[in-house]
């Protein structure tokens, strides 16, 4: 499978990996103990099967609206089939209009049922994660949010990236000239 995801500007990663170590320091389930070196902190958009061509085309053409600016609107927790803790981001007409665009580039050469129905426009709640468990409750104390820090005040979205979760490789996607 293969994400698409938005890298944050410089200081909005160093806060987002503040925020990891507050977690780790207090013994909670923290992004920290993914030590793999493509580990960081993301804004996931889609995920697919493969890019082929056509997808990488459209991507590359929704990469020339970056950088982007967002905003973090506080803490959200998610309980899916894993316990998850995040910021939660505005969705903005900016940010709405790009997710968009990426969904309908994945979508366009995708089997539309090895597409995560969590992504498609209308159910996407945009999002970085700061901690995930299958733990169930694991964030619900009360305690937690005031462990963390304040959000970045004016975060960037800066590079569209490609993960593959067979491969472990990283590919950004540069925007098309």
């Amino acid at each position: 499978m293969r994400t698409v995801e938005l890298l944050l500007d410089e200081a909005a990663d160093l806060a987002v990996r503040e925020a990891w170590r507050r977690l780790a320091d207090a013994g909670l389930p923290s992004q920290a103990r993914h030590r793999s070196p493509t580990n960081s902190p993301h804004l996931t958009l889609a995920s697919c099967p493969e890019l082929t061509a056509s997808i990488r085309w459209e991507l590359a053409e929704a990469a020339a609206i970056l950088p982007l600016s967002v905003r973090f609107t506080g803490v959200v927790r998610f309980e899916r089939p894993t316990s998850v803790l995040a910021w939660a981001l505005e969705l903005d007409s900016a940010l709405t209009g790009l997710h968009r665009r990426v969904w309908e580039a994945v979508v366009s050469d995708s089997p539309f049922e090895t597409l995560n129905p969590l992504h498609e426009p209308g159910r996407w709640s945009p999002h970085i994660t700061l901690g995930r468990t299958r733990r169930t409750g694991a964030f619900a104390s009360r305690r937690v949010p005031d462990l963390l820090p304040a959000p970045p005040l004016s975060p960037r979205l800066v590079t569209l990236r490609s993960y593959d979760t067979e491969t472990g490789a990283i590919e950004v996607l540069e925007p098309r000239p």
